[in-house]
This record gives structure tokens, sequence and C-alpha cells, in this order.
């Protein structure tokens, strides 16, 4: 019996109807390819569950075949121990939605008169605050990738004054064109999820942090520079894309915090864009506008950030009111 997970690192071939709908996806809504890889990666895997558990095509499957997948899905995440429950529930609740959206759309090309996951409820999440740095902690990381030397510290010390000072995803930094840098650096015009563009005004320290790395760019492109590699504003050698990878910028972070003695668990391209935001905000910074800079679409989104300074206010007074230290005394 086929067990739900990540699919095969061999791409298996999906239903022609798969692939219709991730074309929709990039042409009608505009969807990035990341969004489009992980639609994929959901869909693989209910694809290779429902052929090896049920022996049907992932586009005839019921409510109870999907049903009896997700709970699978659900129980295989668990047992490899309870701090993994959260995970399951948001690994559930993705590939249910991913679904959803594939039925809904063989539903409106009339290839199915129902949708089989309608009856389906997602799972219940409990919030969870999203990881962040002190200011000191930046400063440590940032002060430390400097202490390198050469062009690698000059360019990890302009990723991370510019994703500290911005707060693009991790995908829309790597993947900044040389053209999206703005008159003596001052702002940058990034496209974001969707195809909205938005324009981020750059800091200071990180238009100086540019301007330095600006000046050894061309080490990363090579002796015969390529066209592929030099419309990027970090350039790879080594990368099929032409620029620098998401997994090798979370690499480098991941080696720098063991470097600056800051745990490594808690060091991300994401944690730093949820540093922005935290920081930004603790310092009275209007809602709607780290909203905007954020490329968020939807409010709600960017107000999670206000509970992480309620939680740190919370445990302030807690530690540091005298109140607090005298009725936990008795």
């Amino acid at each position: 019996m086929a067990r739900p997970g990540r699919p095969p690192k061999e791409k298996p071939k999906l239903h022609p109807l798969v692939d219709s709908f991730l074309d929709m996806l990039t042409t009608e809504r505009g969807a990035a390819l990341n969004t489009r890889q992980a639609y994929w990666r959901d869909l693989a895997d209910f694809s290779l569950y429902a052929k090896g558990t049920f022996k049907c095509e992932i586009v005839d499957a019921s409510t109870d075949q999907i049903q009896s997948y997700l709970k699978d899905l659900g129980n295989k995440i668990h047992e490899k121990g309870d701090s993994k429950a959260q995970i399951a529930t948001r690994t559930v609740a993705r590939r249910l939605s991913a679904l959803r959206q594939f039925y809904r759309y063989l539903v409106s090309e009339n290839i199915r008169k129902d949708d089989p996951t309608s009856t389906i409820e997602s799972p219940k999440q409990t919030r969870t605050l999203p990881k962040t740095l002190s200011e000191s902690e930046v400063s440590l990381l940032i002060k430390t990738a400097g202490q390198g030397g050469g062009s690698d510290s000059i360019r990890l010390v302009c990723l991370l004054e510019m994703l500290y000072a911005t707060g693009l995803r991790v995908s829309e930094l790597v993947g900044l064109p040389l053209s999206a840098i703005g008159e003596d650096n001052e702002f940058l015009m990034v496209a974001g999820k969707g195809g909205r563009e938005r324009m981020v005004p750059v800091s200071d320290p990180a238009q100086k942090a540019l301007q330095t790395y600006l000046g050894i760019r061309k080490q990363f492109i090579g002796g015969e520079e390529s066209a592929i590699q030099a419309q990027w504003l970090f350039p790879s050698r080594t990368s099929e894309s032409g620029h620098l990878t998401r997994q090798r910028f979370a690499q480098l972070l991941k080696d720098l915090a063991e470097e600056a003695q800051v745990d490594a668990g808690r060091v991300s391209p994401h944690v730093l864009r949820h540093a922005f935001a935290t920081h930004l905000l603790s310092s009275g910074a209007d809602l709607r506008s780290v909203q905007k800079m954020l490329g968020h679409a939807d409010i709600a989104t960017t107000q999670v950030y206000t509970h992480i300074i309620d939680e740190k206010a919370k445990k302030t007074v807690e530690e540091k009111h005298p109140l607090s230290k005298a009725s936990g005394g008795k």
C-alpha cells in the first residue's frame, strides 16, 4: 500500500489535467514558479497515493479516498513525534487546499460534476507566532559576516543588510534583476506574488553595503560574462538560474549563525523577514506601510507581527513588574 509523503526525486508522470491546472495557475492567476512547484508536489503526492492504494487516477478520486489519504498523511507525520503535531496539521491543511483548488478547476471545466473536497473540513490550526530575532542578534550576524573579508563576505553583508532593510521574501531577494535598483540605490522595484509590483525603500546601511557589493559583483559572474548571470543583482556561476539560490543563501546563514554563536535553528532568510516587520512595528511604524513593504495582499497577514510584540510586552511585564515578582514569590 502506498503511503503519503514527499514524492520521489524522480519526477513521476501525472495525469495531463494536473498540468492543465498548473498552466491555468500560471497564466490566469499569475502564480510564481515556486507556487506552481508547491502545487505540483502536493498533487503529485496524492496522485501517487491514489494510484498505489486505490488504483485510480487523481481525477476520479472520491471523498472517502481523499479523507483516507489525509488521515494517513497526518498519522505518518505524527509518528515522527509529538513535536511534529503542528507541522502535521499545516501539511494536511495545505494538501487539502491544493486538492480543493484542483477539483474546483475540474468542475469549472465541466470535467467533473462534483467536488469531492466540498464536504471535507480543514483541520483546526492553533495560531503559531513567527520566529524572529532581536535587534542585537541581527547586528551580531551582520558584524560577524563582515569579519570574513573578501568578496564572499561583502556579498553576505549586502544580502543581510538588504533583507533586514526591506523584508523581501528570500526568492524575491536572490532573484532581483540588476535593473531593480532605483536611483542612488534608494529603493528597489520588486515583482512579488501574483506579479504584483511594489517599490521598497532601502535604508542607509543597506545602500552602503549595496554600493560596496556592486564594486565586486562581477567576481561572481566569472571570466567570460554570461548574459544569463549578468542580468541578476546576485549572480552565480554554479546555479542553473544564473543567480544565487534560496537554498545556498539559507546555508550561508546557518554557517554564519554558528560562527556568530546564535542558535542556527532560529536563523533563516524568512526569520530575518519576520525581524524586519517586528522591529519596524515595535518602533511605531504604520501597519499599512509595513504591509505594503512586505507585499502582503491581506493586512491580516501583517497583523500577526503585532501579536509577537504583544507577547514580548506580556513577558516583559511578567519578568520585570514588581507586583508580578511579588505574586510569584507567594
